[in-house]
């Protein structure tokens, strides 16, 4: 499998289904009573006045009525007959994903790079507002598994490799989203970390490395909801898991929640039985709806799909873009799978499920739609204005924070302002910014708030002389007249919406003040004659519409929303590629090699469900053009002083860049001694060039107004104090999970089995075991000043944790944030049979110092990262022994040190 396969099968689930409908039949009588459950008294009461049909109704998903559906995951009818709304869940992270445009905000592997709980509680807050704004009741976030496995293809969702500063970053988020009458739904438990669809991992590593986030999330943040996720976990489907629902999540862990499934993640109606409460989506739809299991309702499963649909599917849904390597197959493992055919009514009938059990889940639900105020009059199902202004703050203020400056040889960052006159911008994300990197279950942006790094680092310095170079131009020019012909007569022949016309061109847009009336639905015929043999890289570019382009004969591609998908089934700019045109458009990007002369073309466009004024183009990208675009950034870089390279990637390849990219680097470094790279990327790459460059500058996927980030970072604005929550490799090999020797680990897996054999040696715990060296370790950010430790003290904490102070001076001539961590060794005294890594973090902060201050800081050191989870004890213990409790930089720059008992 690829590492993109777990994304494209979560985002196939979601694309294809629209909810479920409950028709338990009106013969089941009315309940008795309820036993008091949740101990809230009212909402006792509520559940002893329902009838068993309304109390599936609160673990069932639906789907909502058409006219008010807003395109989110899924629907909760709630019981309207006693005053319980029904629920909406909207995807994310980051953002909300619904039929409104909404957006982009920096990654969650940004968010993690702060280092600051209170950003991430920020960040919370955006997503918390954006969610009210838009009508949504459970926000589908914070992702809090770990990023263990760079072959993961959700991996760049969570907040990096360590399981504290997981923790800490989960529950700033599910705070901030809280604060806005939203519930967090933390996901997903439990093991979900690799693309293996069955994990097995030893108890103490369990505990804690992967369910020690949802622990703080729980303890820390009251978070709402859980989702349980896909995979087996020690061999049993984790949504139907009573060793980790039940014994870990509610008896060691205390949650009163409620559990969701993950979208088609229920194999088997029983899984209510071991402490799954609420299956999503619920009763599957027609078409590719089917595909999806559904256990909690009584209807009858629709037919499949048929093959040559779902083909078709796929490839229009996950096609590639052509600075990328084809996709492999999709492996879409157990889903679909049934372990038992059986549904609710018949499970009732012969006692496979009884109704207290249906009683008690309902009680979890409704006790958090209870909690949230929602039986108050704060639930909120219209869509108002969003704060755009205030969000942005936040969001532009996160890049700033986020951006981790890897490397700053003779200190070319900041751009000095006698510089600027010489300096070029490299790639088309200095054009435009890199806002999201990749679609799919997040928010996907407004690209009309969208300022590249280019025009403003321009309006940030106020010098309008700053050059570009785009090299890889994503937006092309529009096929012109002379390429285009119909039955011997120029131009293309467009049929549809009632008439015949010919087009000279495909070019319908906003921008060209003659976009096509809402809902057309319209086919281009014609030929296509190629000047000459090659590459041709063809961009179908719509918006307000669905599309599709064939090339003689042959589907080539497609736009990603389609109908019958969720999120409104609306095209979003940034759906298709890494960004949008330059004038806002989705952009579906191919390469297809044409020999010289005619070939048959064919584009078509449906209507999507946002009654906007369509616009179609079809432009292109000819072999000659890409060549002299490429050697004029070559010379450009040649003649400037600096020369500033921005690289992104989506997902693959897997730690690589896409398409030539490194070659550029290469090329560039060659002709100009101040080469700056600025990364777009959400996971570590292969540098190989790492050597030849001055600067390596780390921006993830920063939102949309992350071009204002970058802009403020290269001018000096502010200081980049961001901090790798990854450890970044010097090969793959170096990772535990992909480590060829322990084929055990990988996504593969041995018998269809991955094996966390690493243990609690998780990310830097591995490289810090086995004496690898990382190319930057994790915790490593550099800032446009330097500081000073000195004066550690570390005291018993009245807690039964430790206080620890340490004097910190900022000993350079900038004004910059720093981020002092805090390392424990393993015990001198290991009992037998525990694991103990080499060291741990367990405390962080982030602070401002001035050029010149000092400032002594306190950290705290919580009990619980002073414990070990004991197997043979099933519980927590405190080490004994002596412990090297160290302050620094990173988990490789610590600079003092004191020796604990």
């Amino acid at each position: 499998m690829r590492s993109l396969q777990s994304t494209q099968r979560t985002m196939a689930i979601r694309a294809v289904v629209g909810g479920a409908s409950l028709l338990l039949g009106a013969s089941m009588a009315l309940a008795q009573s309820a036993p008091v459950l949740t101990g809230d008294a009212r909402v006792d009461k509520l559940l002893s006045q329902m009838s068993l049909k309304e109390k599936i109704a609160l673990i069932d998903g639906t789907h909502e009525d058409p006219s008010v559906y807003q395109g989110q995951a899924g629907y909760l009818a709630g019981v309207p007959r006693l005053g319980i709304p029904g629920l909406r869940f909207a995807d994310g992270p980051p953002g909300v994903l619904t039929r409104h445009p909404s957006q982009g905000e920096t990654a969650t592997m940004g968010v993690a790079a702060t280092f600051s709980t209170k950003t991430a509680e920020e960040n919370g807050l955006v997503i918390g507002r954006e969610a009210r704004a838009l009508g949504i009741d459970v926000a589908l976030q914070p992702f809090v598994n770990i990023d263990r496995d760079l072959e993961f293809g959700r991996g760049f969702n969570t907040f990096g490799e360590d399981p504290f500063l997981t923790a800490q970053m989960g529950v700033g988020e599910v705070k901030g989203i809280q604060s806005q009458h939203v519930m967090a739904q933390i996901k997903h438990f439990v093991g979900y970390d690799s693309e293996g669809g069955s994990t097995v991992i030893d108890d103490q590593t369990l505990h804690e490395v992967y369910v020690a986030p949802f622990e703080a999330a729980i303890k820390k943040a009251d978070v709402s909801s859980v989702m349980c996720s896909y995979n087996r976990i020690n061999g049993t489907f984790a949504c139907g898991n009573d060793s980790t629902l039940t014994k870990i999540l509610r008896d060691e862990l205390g949650f009163k929640g409620f559990v969701t499934s993950d979208w088609g993640a229920v194999h088997a109606v029983n899984f209510i039985n071991a402490g799954l409460d609420m299956e999503m989506p619920g009763e599957p739809g027609p078409g590719f709806g089917s595909m999806l299991p559904s256990f909690f309702d009584s209807m009858p499963t629709p037919p499949p799909p048929s093959p040559g649909a779902m083909a078709g599917f796929m490839e229009g849904f996950f096609g590639h873009i052509p600075e990328e390597p084809a996709p492999g197959g999709m492996n879409m493992g157990d889903f679909g799978r049934k372990e038992d055919p059986k549904k609710m009514p018949d499970a009732l009938k012969d006692g496979t499920v009884n109704e207290a059990a249906i009683t008690r889940a309902a009680g979890r639900v409704l006790y958090e739609i209870a909690h949230f105020g929602y039986l108050d009059g704060q639930s909120k199902h219209d869509v108002t204005e969003q704060a755009i202004d205030a969000n942005a703050k936040i969001i532009e203020k996160t890049g700033e924070e986020a951006a981790v400056l890897l490397k700053n040889e003779g200190n070319i960052l900041p751009l000095k302002a006698a510089d600027l006159d010489d300096v070029v911008l490299i790639g088309p994300t200095a054009l435009q910014v890199d806002s999201i990197g990749l679609s799919g279950e997040r928010s996907v942006g407004l690209p009309g708030r969208q300022v590249g790094p280019w025009d403003a680092l321009k309006k940030v310095t106020g010098n309008a002389n700053i050059k570009l170079a785009v090299d890889d131009d994503m937006t092309g020019v529009t096929i012109p007249a002379s390429a285009l012909s119909h039955d011997g007569k120029p131009g293309l022949l467009r049929t549809g919406d009632g008439g015949e016309h010919e087009d000279a061109t495909l070019d319908f847009t906003a921008k060209g003040v003659n976009p096509l009336k809402p809902n057309s639905n319209v086919t281009w015929k014609g030929t296509l004659t190629a000047p000459h043999a090659g590459a041709y890289w063809l961009y179908l570019q719509a918006l307000g519409t669905n599309a599709n382009i064939s090339i003689d004969g042959k589907r080539l591609a497609g736009t990603g929303a389609f109908q019958g998908g969720v999120h409104g089934d609306i095209l979003q700019a940034n759906q298709d590629n890494a960004i949008p045109t330059t004038d806002g458009l989705d952009n579906v990007r191919r390469s297809v090699e044409l020999t010289a002369g005619p070939h048959a073309i064919e584009v078509k466009i449906s209507p999507d469900t946002s009654a906007a004024p369509v616009q179609v183009r079809l432009n292109w990208y000819p072999p000659e053009q890409r060549k002299a675009d490429h050697e004029a950034a070559i010379a450009a870089a040649k003649s400037a002083k600096v020369a500033v390279v921005f690289l992104w990637t989506r997902l693959q390849p897997v730690f690589g860049l896409p398409g030539e990219q490194n070659k550029l680097v290469e090329e560039i470094a060659a002709v100009n001694p101040n080469t700056v790279v600025v990364l777009n990327t959400s996971q570590p790459v292969a540098l190989p060039w790492v050597d030849k460059v001055k600067v390596v500058l780390e921006m993830w996927w920063p939102g949309d107004e992350g071009g204002w980030s970058t802009a403020n970072l290269l001018a000096g604005k502010t200081s980049p104090a961001g901090r790798l929550p990854v450890t970044w490799g010097k090969s793959l090999a170096d990772y535990p999970a992909t480590d060829p020797k322990h084929p055990e680990r990988s996504t593969k897996g041995v018998d269809g089995k991955t094996t966390y054999s690493e243990g609690v040696n998780v990310g830097y715990r591995w490289f810090d075991k086995e004496n690898i060296a990382p190319l930057f370790a994790f915790g490593h950010g550099l800032s446009y000043t330097t500081f000073d430790y000195s004066e550690l003290k570390v005291e018993k904490a009245k807690d039964g944790g430790l206080e620890v102070k340490v004097r910190i001076k900022n000993t350079g001539s900038a004004d910059s944030d720093e981020v002092p961590q805090v390392y424990l060794s393993a015990p001198s005294e290991i009992p037998s049979g525990v694991q103990f890594p080499v060291r741990a973090l367990v405390a962080f902060d982030r602070i401002h110092l001035t050029a010149g201050e000092g400032k002594t800081v306190t950290l705290r050191v919580e009990p619980r990262q002073l414990q070990y989870w004991s197997t043979a004890n099933s519980k927590w213990e405190t080490a004994t022994g002596k412990r090297t409790l160290s302050v620094g930089a990173s988990s490789r720059d610590l600079r003092v040190e004191q020796t604990i008992n």
